[in-house]
């Protein structure tokens, strides 16, 4: 782990303040349902569940908006909403939080996307989705490249946050990523399963374990394993930086100069892994923005993933938790 002193660390967090960064990807709404279990159910052999509380909140790419905003910065969303009572919540909780939405499209063809949980005694139960994950439309892709061609010139860095339903594909994919690098702006990568090869030349590759297996077709068992791994990785996407995230074991880094680097978790008491990789991408793409090393972001995002652990649900890390807590 990378310690940093308390000067450096000030004047990274003080960089933080007013970055820039667009968010594409998925947006959602995670929905949560509260309650207590004190009954089998007498039509089949489950728990009844008795809601106390309810709450929504931005999931997905949402979610990495909502952490954006959390740490100071100015997000700008991009993606795709249906023409839905859910679209237009989401919509909403953009602009009470007074983010742009010129970014979200309203595709009258889809769904927006909701994951439903229902909690009880701090445990999830089941969770059910609500989606359409049918690639966007080529016109619509046309339309998103002209409003990014707005404001990414204006922006420090871009996220994509893939969750697989739809907005990125491997053609929006190549456009996107030709439109900023014309810009010359920091572009992070939060895959999932089926694009997880066309993110090439960015600057931060950032898989977790799960997605590296299935991609690479392997199992990860050992240090050695993940050092194989990510190298290999490396070399095929051609990208600067690669970050695989490793769970109850920290991350792995390795940087554009080859050298890898393990870094142990700072979660203490892990509650609720929900939202931790958006948390991750969020806090090291700010991070890098603001001027830190690879190393030092790598870092800073560890500790924000330990803190979001430690909560239940997908909830943002506020700034000043995690201005305190860095060492």
């Amino acid at each position: 782990m990378v310690s940093i002193n308390q000067e450096r660390k000030h004047e990274i967090f003080d960089n933080f303040q007013g970055k820039k960064i667009a968010v594409l990807g998925d947006l959602m709404l995670d929905r949560y349902l509260w309650g207590n279990v004190a009954r089998i159910s007498p039509e089949a052999p489950v728990p009844v569940v008795e809601i106390e509380t309810d709450a929504t909140q931005l999931g997905g790419a949402a979610n990495v908006v909502n952490n954006l905003a959390s740490l100071g910065t100015v997000p700008y969303p991009f993606g795709v909403v249906g023409n839905d009572a859910d679209g237009k919540q989401l919509i909403q909780l953009f602009r009470e939080m007074n983010l742009p939405t010129d970014g979200i499209l309203i595709d009258d063809k889809r769904m927006t996307s909701v994951k439903t949980r229902i909690i009880a005694h701090n445990q999830h139960v089941v969770r059910a989705d609500r989606e359409t994950v049918a690639p966007i439309s080529a016109e619509t892709c046309a339309r998103l490249i002209d409003r990014l061609m707005v404001v990414v010139k204006e922006c420090d860095a871009v996220i994509f946050q893939d969750y697989n339903k739809g907005l990125l594909t491997p053609e929006s994919i190549r456009l996107f990523i030709d439109l900023i690098q014309k810009h010359q702006r920091i572009i992070t990568v939060d895959p999932k399963f089926e694009n997880f090869f066309n993110y090439k030349n960015v600057t931060l590759f950032k898989p977790n374990r799960v997605e590296t297996e299935q991609a690479l077709s392997i199992r990860i068992r050992t240090d050695d394993d993940v050092g194989e791994a990510i190298i290999e990785l490396k070399k095929r996407l051609q990208c600067e930086n690669v970050l695989i995230t490793l769970g109850e074991k920290g991350m792995c880094l390795l940087e554009w100069d080859e050298t890898l680097t393990f870094i142990p978790t700072r979660a203490q008491h892990v509650h609720d892994v929900s939202g931790a990789g958006d948390t991750v991408i969020s806090t090291l793409t700010v991070a890098l923005a603001a001027g830190a090393t690879m190393k030092e972001a790598t870092t800073i995002a560890n500790y924000a993933a330990g803190i979001v652990c430690s909560e239940v649900g997908a909830v943002p890390v506020k700034f000043e938790t995690l201005r305190k807590v860095v060492q």
